[in-house]
């Protein structure tokens, strides 16, 4: 299954795990929980869904490389105790706590959170002296005498042994006692994933083109190739970082992320053809609904990598701008709930009190959520623009205006930016039917990169768009024109 699949599929395998009774008791015993192993190429997400997962639960995460591990500190330090049998005193050899498991309970101190995933990753690479006592742990969930406390899941990752020469294959016994998921590289459950993370056009457009680039490992003469989906993520963020600084994105840049030459050049190559197009067609002058006689031309005329980079361009755009509305909106949903107790204040210190009593909530719960390892960068940031919005307010009534007409300003603008995006969007099809037509494959593939992008999907279902349901319905009922026709003529064949 695809990296997305396996989020999936983990993700409801916790919550059925975490389900309990009317006693209180977990409905699947914690003896018959089985620790999920994620084997996959290395570089494809498998550490990264692991936070998405904790987060969208509302859990915590305890993560580890294995690798990194002795058998001293994943079982503890031996030391001597006394004990008495049967009348007799004698010597015996105890440990102290595996710093896997007290690190799981730091975390349930510090976050106050009593659930949570504990991921292992390069579970199948452990040193031999640790080998038998990680097998023990799959099969029985403890380390030297200390268990995995309830309500904590076990979740596991290794790489396939033509990845990694250390990795030891585990016995048909232990493999008998856990969930095993085979994850492939696929770029279509990578990108849906890279518009969340806002990767970078280049990348995204030149993907799309080239799919055979998104994902390869091999071993050559000169030493090991590896071209990972981590790659390009991390290549995306130095980029734009790199871009902000008016500085020179080249091979030598590029060879840091991405190793096999081949591919070096090529994205090289597309990528200051992105640039081109980018000072070639003014994306702002079509959403501004004023599409020039000469852009049309050139775009018309021009080959369909030029055409297809247009398109992403004007979708990246898009997205950007959304992503800013959405940002507000969740904002003020944070502050809504409180507006009606804000709003019945009757004095301004009243006000000015409450509203330092939710920023410091909030700041509760970003350092609660961080401690437990289930904090987004989005989600942060949003909780970090809230108390800032909060503390603007505080400002703002010292100053003489009231609660309510400070937020009703804020729900103006909101309302106001989404009126100019809507409009944006109708110049957006507009303008790409005047110059390619209402059901080109540009259009397809514009239609298609909106609905993949959950940002912009969000906002469509939200405030809606007659121009996208019209031109989405267009191309879904060409679509079923083009399959009809297709059926029909294989008819027809066989005849």
């Amino acid at each position: 299954m695809n990296i997305k699949e396996a989020k999936n599929y983990i993700k409801d395998t916790i919550s059925a795990y975490l389900k309990k009774d009317e006693f209180g008791d977990y409905r699947i015993s914690v003896e018959k929980q089985r620790p999920i192993f994620l084997i996959g190429a290395p570089g494809i997400g498998k550490t990264a869904i692991m936070s998405q997962i904790a987060e969208e639960l509302e859990i915590a995460l305890v993560s580890y490389s294995m690798t990194h591990h002795t058998r001293q500190s994943a079982l503890g330090l031996p030391f001597i105790k006394e004990k008495s049998y049967a009348g007799n005193t004698v010597s015996v050899s105890e440990y102290t706590m595996s710093e896997i498991i007290a690190s799981i309970y730091d975390t349930m101190e510090e976050s106050g959170v009593t659930e949570g995933i504990l991921f292992l990753d390069e579970i199948n690479c452990v040193s031999e002296t640790l080998y038998p006592s990680m097998l023990q742990f799959l099969q029985y969930k403890v380390f030297g005498k200390h268990c995995v406390p309830k309500g904590w899941i076990i979740v596991t990752a290794g790489n396939p042994p033509e990845f990694n020469k250390a990795v030891r294959e585990f016995d048909v016994v232990t493999l008998d006692r856990l969930k095993v998921i085979s994850v492939d590289a696929d770029y279509p459950a990578w990108k849906a994933y890279a518009a969340t993370r806002e990767v970078h056009g280049a990348i995204t457009g030149f993907l799309d083109s080239n799919r055979d680039s998104f994902y390869k490992v091999e071993t050559t003469a000169y030493g090991k190739k590896y071209v990972t989906a981590r790659g390009w993520e991390d290549l995306s963020d130095i980029i734009k970082l790199y871009e902000e600084d008016c500085k020179s994105v080249n091979d030598n840049l590029i060879s840091q992320y991405i190793t096999d030459e081949k591919i070096i050049k090529d994205f090289s190559a597309y990528y200051d053809l992105y640039n081109k197009y980018k000072k070639q067609y003014d994306v702002e002058e079509i959403f501004a609904g004023k599409v020039k006689e000469s852009t049309k031309e050139a775009a018309q005329a021009a080959p369909t990598d030029e055409r297809l980079a247009l398109t992403g361009l004007l979708a990246d755009t898009l997205r950007a701008e959304v992503s800013k509305i959405l940002t507000k909106q969740r904002i003020l949903t944070r502050i809504r709930p409180h507006m009606a107790s804000l709003a019945d204040m009757s004095s301004k210190d009243e006000a000015a009190e409450k509203l330092d009593e939710l920023a410091g909530s909030i700041r509760a719960t970003l350092s609660r959520k961080s401690r437990a390892g289930s904090l987004s960068a989005a989600e942060k940031t949003i909780n970090k623009k809230t108390i800032k919005l909060c503390t603007d307010m505080k400002k703002c009534i010292s100053e003489g205006r009231s609660v309510k007409e400070i937020y009703n300003e804020k729900i103006s603008e909101l309302r106001s930016d989404v009126e100019k995006e809507q409009k944006r969007i109708d110049n957006l099809f507009s303008g790409m039917d005047s110059i390619f037509g209402s059901d080109s494959n540009e259009m397809l593939v514009l239609v298609t990169e909106l609905t993949l992008s959950e940002d912009i999907s969000e906002f469509l279902s939200g405030f809606g768009s007659a121009s996208y349901e019209k031109y989405s319905s267009i191309l879904t009922v060409a679509d079923r024109a083009d399959t009809l026709r297709r059926e029909i003529k294989k008819t027809l064949d066989e005849l």
